[in-house]
């Protein structure tokens, strides 16, 4: 209980962060410093159904620039995670949740993550996107690789 409040501070506070400064142009970050919130970083992708859901839902946690927060919610931009994990896997965590701990370039992630979409279509158009967004380019979420998920 500790940690879903913990969750949903951080999100409250995010979305706080995000319509405070949402307007202000990007900042340059150090080189050696951790990922964390840019605002005014822009997406890039052709997949406009998945960029509206990640945007009404996943941006909450990952960021809209999709580099998350260090220890809490894992980055999607440069995600070495996204790059080598199955898109069936990919599909099934944001179509069922997960609970299991993550290593996203070389931090460990343990925060549970809810289910995030009702369908398999809205995962492959999700999934799509993140891979194809911020420089991502981790190939493509279709059909094919959902075949046999189901929502639970």
């Amino acid at each position: 209980m500790k940690k879903l409040s913990l969750i949903l501070v951080i999100a409250g506070l995010t979305f706080f962060a995000y319509n405070a400064y949402g307007s202000q142009p990007a900042k340059a970050v150090a080189e050696n410093a951790a990922p964390v919130f840019v605002p005014g970083k822009k997406n890039v992708s052709n997949n406009a159904k998945g960029e509206q859901i990640y945007n009404q839902v996943c941006f909450k946690c990952h960021q809209l620039n999709g580099m998350g927060i260090p220890g809490v919610f894992p980055p999607l931009t440069g995600s070495d995670f996204l790059k080598t994990a199955t898109k069936k896997r990919l599909l099934e965590q944001v179509l069922n949740g997960s609970n299991e701990t993550l290593t996203v370039n070389g931090m460990q992630y343990s925060t549970p993550m809810p289910p995030q979409v009702k369908t398999t279509d809205d995962a492959i158009a999700v999934i799509d996107y993140v891979l194809n967004a911020w420089g991502n380019n981790y190939g493509h979420a279709t059909a094919a690789d959902a075949k046999g998920l189901q929502s639970k």
